[in-house]
C-alpha cells in the first residue's frame, strides 16, 4: 500500500524549508516568475539557493506564472528543480512545448476549479503533461488562496483517470483540520498546502507541516506516482 503525497509550497526561507523537511514532505515548492500577486513569490537566485538544500529525498519543484515556454525553462535551469508546475493562465501548446524542452523533469498542469468547465480542462490538458494540480483561484489569485473549492468536481476528475495511473493533485485551501477530509472525498494521489501552514507572520508552523504530512501519509491512496523512485 502506498500512501497520500504531500507537497509544502510556497517556501521562502531556510526556516519554512527546515519545517517541511523535518515533517517528512515529499515535495517543497518555490514560487517565482508570477503575474498574479503572490506573498511567497521569490527571486531566481534566492529560490536557488534554497532549492540547493533540499535532501535528495524531496522533490524541488518550480511554481510559475510565466506564459512563455522558453523563460519557464530558463527559470527552471536556474533555480536546479525536478518538476515544473504550471500555474499560469497559459495555452495548450505552452504546456507542450515546455514538456517538450524539460529535459526529464515532470511537467504539472494547474487545473482551477470554478464549476463543472474543469472536467473538461483536466481532460485537454491531460496528454501533454505528467500529472494535474486542481487548485482554487480567485480575481487576484491563481494560487495560495486558502480557500476550498467544490470538492466534487474535482472527485469527478480524479475518477475520470481512474485505473489509468495518472496523477492528481489536490489543492486549494487545505490544511491539517481537513486534509483527512479532503482526501477521503477526492482520492487524489497527492495533497498541496501552502497558506493552510502558515503562522501569522506568513511563516511555516512546524507543528502544523507535521500534523499535515502525517495526516496525508496516513490516507490510503490510488497507486498513481509523482515523487522519484527511491534510491536503489
Amino acid at each position: 500500500m502506498i500512501y497520500v503525497r504531500a507537497k509544502i509550497c510556497g517556501i521562502r526561507s531556510e526556516s519554512d524549508l527546515r519545517a517541511a523537511v523535518a515533517a517528512e514532505a515529499d515535495a517543497v515548492g518555490f514560487i517565482s516568475g508570477t503575474t498574479h500577486f503572490s506573498e511567497d513569490v521569490l527571486s531566481a537566485e534566492r529560490a536557488r539557493v534554497l532549492s540547493r538544500l533540499v535532501p535528495t529525498t524531496t522533490d524541488r519543484v518550480l511554481v510559475t506564472h510565466l506564459t512563455d515556454a522558453d523563460e519557464v525553462l530558463r527559470l527552471a535551469d536556474r533555480i536546479e528543480v525536478d518538476c515544473i508546475q504550471l500555474h499560469g493562465l497559459i495555452t495548450l501548446d505552452t504546456v507542450r512545448a515546455v514538456r517538450a524542452g524539460a529535459d526529464g523533469r515532470r511537467v504539472i498542469r494547474a487545473v482551477h476549479v470554478t464549476g463543472p468547465q474543469a472536467i473538461g480542462a483536466a481532460v485537454a490538458v491531460a496528454p501533454d503533461c505528467d500529472g494535474i494540480v486542481l487548485d482554487s483561484r480567485s480575481a487576484d489569485r491563481l494560487g495560495g488562496t486558502g480557500r476550498t473549492h467544490d470538492w466534487s468536481i474535482s472527485a469527478r476528475i480524479v475518477n475520470t483517470f481512474a485505473g489509468t495511473g495518472f496523477p492528481v493533485m489536490l489543492a486549494g485551501g487545505l490544511n491539517p483540520g481537513n486534509v483527512r477530509a479532503a482526501i477521503e472525498a477526492v482520492r487524489p494521489a497527492w495533497v498541496d498546502v501552502n497558506s493552510g501552514l502558515d503562522d501569522r507572520h506568513g511563516d511555516k508552523d512546524g507543528p502544523a507541516c507535521d500534523q499535515f504530512v502525517r495526516a496525508a501519509h496516513g490516507v490510503a491512496a490510488p497507486t498513481a506516482v509523482l515523487a522519484r523512485p527511491p534510491a536503489e
